[in-house]
């Protein structure tokens, strides 16, 4: 499964999960990919989802971008991903370039105003994901 990564502060990248884990090993792998229990987000007309950490807000995490449809803005790492028939699938190409695109620039969280997030959008270019490991401000899961 093939999904497009946004971290806080960093450019969005893809990354594919193994299809061949069992469902066990599969919910552990996108728990890591967020640092905790996953919750589903549904903002677009199109069969996708954001994939989010549900505590991210509660726990501190750092804000990382604004979402449309009521949803505010997102805490901590998330994914997003094709939604299959009844599970999470890969993210098609276009939607791929369309969401890397969408989500390129990082946000500065102003305020709220409601349930929409008051953001300024940073100019320069949010720094490229590496391959080298670096620190995570998010919690493991505890359930």
């Amino acid at each position: 499964m093939n999904v497009l990564v946004v971290e806080p502060g960093f450019l969005p990248y893809e990354k594919e999960i193994s299809d061949s884990l069992n469902s066990d090993e599969h919910l552990r792998a996108l728990q890591e990919i967020v640092g905790g229990w996953i919750e589903a987000i549904y903002p677009y007309d199109e069969e996708v989802a954001i994939v989010c950490n549900e505590e991210g807000l509660i726990n501190g995490l750092p804000f990382n971008r604004s979402v449309p449809g009521g949803y505010g803005g997102v805490f901590g790492t998330f994914f997003i991903c094709g939604l299959g028939e009844e599970d999470f699938c890969s993210l098609p190409p276009d939607l791929m370039e369309r969401f890397k695109k969408e989500f390129r620039n990082s946000e500065i969280l102003l305020g709220f105003d409601g349930n929409e997030a008051v953001t300024l959008k940073v100019s320069s270019q949010p720094k490229p994901h590496d391959t080298t490991p670096h620190e995570k401000n998010h919690s493991s899961p505890e359930r």
